[in-house]
Parts: structure tokens; sequence; C-alpha cells
């Protein structure tokens, strides 16, 4: 059983994190995107909905190529958003209301129009050639070695004035900053004390796992495991371009940053297995606050298959780290898209009770689908550099679901991305109105964690049901404890409840519809069905 964190647990730790993807979440000027403004118009929903912190997708200046993850100035917000002012308006708006800000933060690479990247490519000697990767090519004018980008294609782009190439783990309108340059180091934590000198209360660091790279630039190896159907950067693993020993130093430094501003977060996205993941904590924890888990994501939908993961996970943390949930974000399928529209309610139900921190994506809340998109439609580089492989972003970015009216509340004109086909039903309005709606669900538990310490701070361990398809766990703190069970199943199952669980209290079901029944020594539980149970001090 892992132990229980103290009662005064810094934000991080005892909230919900809520992500906003400023393009879709609202649109304040009619123009079909959303922006800034848009964002402080909705900031009461976040308060109503109970979430501690709203971490915002990138809204710096950039030719948005890839949506605002090629940057072309790291301390100034992209027109389209809005302006500095408009972001000092949003920030100073959330402190008001009790919520934090996170920004994203993308270190690994810039716009190639960013003014660092146009000196460095204008010559050899530029005083910033070293600020980006750059290699002579192969003798036969082929690539310096075979690294591939995830979007396609080799990761090297040939510049012909220079005679040399340019690295890029993404499009070629990204270069790679080169993280071994101690100037790089210097500028991006320079941009990091910009933001938090604004009241940014921290930030998650884009693909930062990739920012150190092969010191001799070795080839990486081919995947044994391949198959054609996999996209084709799968076809190597990328053992020289990733997860660098050298990396950990440089996360160390991101931290040092933060650690001279009070209260702030440190969060990384990683994309790697638990095993690998939980070294991003940090010697003596002095790494990211939260190595991001996307560990859920990609397991297969069974009750054996996330306790696995769970007990795997906690087996991993080193002491005293704190664990993380994700179940969605704009790189991959929805939540509803993956397990259906009643499994959703179980994840819910499981992202929102589980140890650690839970970060939700927006519009999970209202059980929005991975919304089909045409060909004429699709916005996404990935899709179009990868076509066929069904890698394309745009159905999990689509508009912000807010009523029944044209466009459903997101905006006066016409959408960047198409809105699902039953908005009319499917939107915030409506669901308020529901008390069995999906939107209710995720309040009942988001209210619930937030009342009980059990499941914001809690201890952690898994109750074998005996059901097969059954997942149940407790969650203890303070000499009280709840029981959490999750029917993985569409069909009814019955389980034996230990004899410290009979007569417990159900606290909320799924469904909607049992709170306050109180369980006998069975459990009869729905297809798709997941219970909250509430144990009296007295039966532990």
């Amino acid at each position: 059983m892992a132990p229980s964190v103290s009662p005064h647990a810094p934000w991080w730790q005892s909230g919900i994190l809520y992500q906003v993807y400023p393009r879709s979440f609202q649109d304040g000027d009619g123009d079909g995107i959303g922006d800034l403004r848009g964002v402080i118009a909705r900031l009461h929903y976040l308060v109503d909905l109970g979430v501690d912190a709203l971490w915002l997708s990138p809204i710096f200046t950039s030719p948005m190529v890839d949506f605002g993850y090629d940057i072309s100035d790291y301390t100034d917000i992209d027109p389209l958003f809005g302006s500095l002012a408009d972001f000092d308006a949003l920030v100073t708006a959330a402190h008001g209301l009790g919520l934090k800000v996170v920004l994203d933060l993308v270190p690994n690479h810039t716009s190639d129009q960013h003014p660092w990247f146009v000196e460095s490519r204008g010559s050899r000697d530029s005083r910033k050639r070293d600020w980006y990767i750059w290699r002579d090519g192969q003798p036969d004018g082929g690539p310096p070695n075979n690294w591939t980008s995830e979007f396609g294609g080799s990761a090297w782009t040939f510049d012909a004035a220079t005679g040399q190439h340019y690295y890029h783990a993404f499009l070629s309108a990204q270069p790679d900053l080169n993280w071994r340059n101690p100037q790089v180091r210097q500028a991006i934590a320079d941009v990091m004390r910009f933001w938090l000198r604004r009241g940014v209360d921290g930030f998650r660091v884009d693909v930062m796992w990739h920012l150190v790279k092969d010191a001799d630039f070795r080839d990486n190896p081919l995947n044994p495991d391949y198959t054609p159907d996999r996209q084709p950067y799968e076809r190597l693993l990328p053992l020289y371009s990733t997860d660098r020993p050298d990396v950990h130093d440089v996360v160390a430094e991101l931290r040092q940053v933060m650690e001279a501003f009070d209260d702030r977060v440190l969060i990384g996205e990683i994309y790697l297995p638990p095993e690998k993941l939980v070294a991003y904590y940090g010697a003596g924890l002095k790494g990211a606050h939260l190595p991001f888990n996307f560990a859920l994501i990609s397991t297969p939908w069974s009750a054996r298959a996330v306790g696995d993961l769970i007990a795997r996970y906690e087996a991993l943390l080193p002491s005293g780290a704190w664990p993380n949930w994700v179940l969605g974000n704009h790189d991959r399928v929805r939540i509803a898209g993956r397990v259906g529209p009643a499994q959703a309610r179980v994840a819910a139900m499981l992202l929102l009770t589980l140890r650690g921190t839970p970060t939700m994506y927006y519009g999970d809340e209202i059980g929005l689908p991975q919304v089909p998109i045409a060909p004429e439609q699709v916005r996404d580089p990935f899709e179009t550099n990868v076509p066929g492989y069904g890698v394309g972003r745009d159905g999990c970015r689509t508009p912000m679901q807010w009523d029944g009216s044209a466009h459903a509340g997101f905006t006066a004109g016409e959408p960047w991305l198409p809105l699902t086909d039953d908005f009319a039903s499917r939107n915030v309005a409506v669901e308020r109105s529901d008390s069995s709606s999906m939107l209710a669900l995720y309040g009942a538990l988001i209210a619930l964690r937030r009342a009980r310490a059990e499941l914001s701070l809690g201890d952690y361990e898994e109750w074998p049901s005996g059901e097969a398809d059954v997942l149940a766990y407790w969650r203890g703190h303070g000499g009280r404890r709840m029981l959490v069970v999750l029917n993985f199943s569409d069909r009814p199952v019955t389980i034996a409840l230990p004899s410290s669980a009979a007569g417990a209290t159900i606290m909320l079901s799924t469904m909607m519809d049992r709170a306050a029944e109180v369980a006998g020594d069975r459990l009869n539980l729905r297809g798709a069905e997941g219970m909250v149970l509430d144990l009296a001090p007295t039966a532990i």
C-alpha cells in the first residue's frame, strides 16, 4: 500500500488539471477559432466544474504550421489568440477565481521562422549556428544518419545555402534546438522566468524525452516488432534520438528554474513505458514534479490490464514521488472513441478515484466523441504527411459544445473544425439540466474527490474482487476508507463484498441513480457500471 501524503500537500497533488485547447474552447471575436478572451469568458464554467488548474496548449507567436507547436517568439502571444494584455487579464481573472494557469512550453524545437533559426541558417559561421543541430551529410549526399521524423520521412533537411542538414524530430518547419549548448539552456530558462514572473503557475514541457540526442549521432536500430500496418516512424527504435541519459541533467536544470518561484509545477510530456518514465522524477525527486503518465491511453481496456498497469506503476514510483493519470489529450483519440460511451463513464470514475493527480481533456466531461473528419476538412499536418495510418488528430480537437444554438455557442463565425452531428443534444447546457448526464457524473466525481481526502490524497490498494471483469480498489486516509468497484464488461456481475464493506453506503454510481443505497454482503453491478462505496470508520 502506497503511503498517504500530508493533508497540506501542494495544489498540484490534491488538485485536478484541465487541458484547454485554445483554438477549440471558445471564440471571442467571431473568426471561428478560439482565443484568450473566449477562455476568460468560460472560466466560471471551470470553477463550477470544480477543477483546480487550466493547462493551455501553445498560444505563443507562431506561423501555425503545427498549430502553435512551431514557435517563432516565446515571449509574445499570437494575434490569433489575443495579446499579452489578454493573457495578463486571463491570469488575473483565473487567480481571482482560485484557478491556477499552466502553460505549454515547447523547448525541443522552434519554428524555422524564429529569429534564432534564421540567424543559425545564415551561415556556418553564424553565432547561433550551434543553437540547432547541423551535420554534414553522407559522402553520397544522403542524410547524416537514419533518424526519421515522427511526422514522416527523414528527420534531416538539407540546406543548400550552407551545405549541411538540420535535424527536426517533427516537421521540417520545426528545427530542433541543440540542448548540449549552454546558451540554448540559458535562453529557455529566461523564457520560463518571463512567464513565471507574469504569474504562470507551471509548465507542461512538450516532448521532454526528446530534448537531448546522442552525441555521436549513431543510427537507430530496426524495430524487430514492426509490421507494415504501423506508421513508418515505428520502423526504427528511437534509441539514439530520444530518452538519452543526459536528458535528466536538463530536466534538473528546468526544475531549478522553477524552484526560485513559490508553489509552481513542472510537468513533462513523456511517451515512455513506466519503467523509463519514472526516471524523469529525477535524482532526489529534483526532476519533473509530474512526468505525465499516458499509459492508460494505450493499455487494453480490461480490468486485468488496467489493474496490472496500476500495480506496476505504483511499484515503480520512487519513494515520495506523486503519481498522475491521463485519459485523453490533443494528440490521441478521445476516450469515448476508444472505449465507447458506456465505458467512458467507467473511465471517468477510474480517472477521478485513482491515487495521483488526474488530468482531464476539455469536452470529455460531456462525452465528446472522436469526430469523423472528411478529407477536405483535414487540418493536421501529421495526417497529410502520413496518410492512411489513422494518425490525424483533428477528430479530438473539435470545438467545445456549449449549447444548441448555431455552432454550439462556440463561435459566431464558421468553426475551424466540425462539430458532432448531435451537438444540439450533446452540449453543456443540455447536460447541465440532466441529472444522469456525463457532465453530471463528472461534477459528482469531482465534488466527491474534493470533499474526501481518501480520494484526493489517500492510499491505494487493489482488492481482488474474484470477478475477471471487475477492478476494485481501496482508497484510505485518516482512518477512513472507500471502495471503488468498476465493471469493465457490458454484462451484469455480482461480487461478494469483504466483511469490512458489508453495509457500506453507495456514494455514487456511474449511472447516477443509486446514491445513498446501502450495500449488503453482495454487490450487483450492471454492465459498464462503476461505484464508490463509503465505509463507516468503525468498519475498518
